[in-house]
């Protein structure tokens, strides 16, 4: 009797002791589990982030600025091309080209040309007829080239999308408390500054194309303030997203460059 009493209490003992440590595995379990879960960026990282989300948002907003204005290029005829008070010069950008009729007498004495844009005088603007019609535009006797301008203007518009998708990455990492989101962000910043910069490169082709087209009508032309505002928007662009990619590596590559240094300090 007294052993069987004895043997059963060994028995409850070993299930007690198993017991124990399966329970203690699955709280080791849900532990780590909610490490993970709970692991956020710091508010030294966050911080990183919002000010390389800042720079690219000036990248957004020059480009719309420059996107959305239409002095991309200033032609200009001599001013005394006509032979009489005024000079005419044309200004356009993707979307719509303007001529305006300006006085001589405002123009600059050392310049040769009409110009600029700035004066005050008559403007006759028109939208362009590439996304409707396929038509080509004649400014000054001179036919535009409708692919090239098209191309132009499809690059820009790729590139606010990408521009719009890595902003959405951007809010969920700094809403989810995930840095994974940093890198796609990274990679649609990069490419929209990529293609805003191939924008502005194929629109100049497009003015050489337009400036070959008819020689009767000898025009001045020079890239303006818009094109200086898509340009600066592709640099920030860029640097934004590589900006991204360093804080989203998950060591910092300043430490890892120079270990002694840090050492030291």
């Amino acid at each position: 009797m007294w052993s069987n009493f004895f043997v059963q209490q060994e028995e409850d003992g070993r299930i007690g002791v198993a017991g124990a440590g399966q329970g203690g595995g699955l709280g080791g379990k849900k532990g780590t589990r909610i490490q993970r879960r709970s692991h956020k960026m710091s508010d030294s990282q966050e911080g990183k982030i919002k000010l390389a989300f800042f720079v690219a948002i000036i990248g957004v907003t020059l480009t719309v600025l420059g996107v959305g204005t239409e002095f991309w290029v200033e032609l200009s005829q001599p001013k005394t091309f006509s032979g009489n008070q005024t000079c005419q010069m044309a200004h356009y950008g993707l979307w719509k080209g303007c001529i305006r009729t300006l006085w001589v007498a405002d123009v600059d004495p050392e310049r040769m040309s009409c110009g600029p844009a700035e004066l005050p005088g008559e403007s006759n603007c028109t939208y362009f007829k590439f996304f409707t019609s396929g038509e080509n535009a004649v400014i000054f006797k001179k036919t535009t080239n409708r692919n090239l301008n098209l191309a132009a203007a499809v690059m820009a518009l790729l590139s606010l999308t990408m521009m719009v998708m890595g902003s959405i990455c951007i809010g969920m990492s700094l809403n989810k408390g995930e840095p994974f989101f940093l890198k796609p962000a990274a990679f649609s910043f990069i490419l929209s500054g990529v293609l805003v910069l191939l924008s502005v490169l194929i629109f100049h082709q497009s003015v050489l194309a337009l400036l070959s087209s008819d020689h009767s009508v000898p025009l001045h032309h020079q890239l303006s303030w818009s094109v200086a505002c898509v340009g600066s928007a592709g640099a920030l662009l860029i640097f934004g997203g590589i900006l991204f990619i360093l804080l989203s590596l998950p060591y910092s590559p300043w430490q890892k460059c120079f270990p002694h240094k840090n050492g030291a300090t």
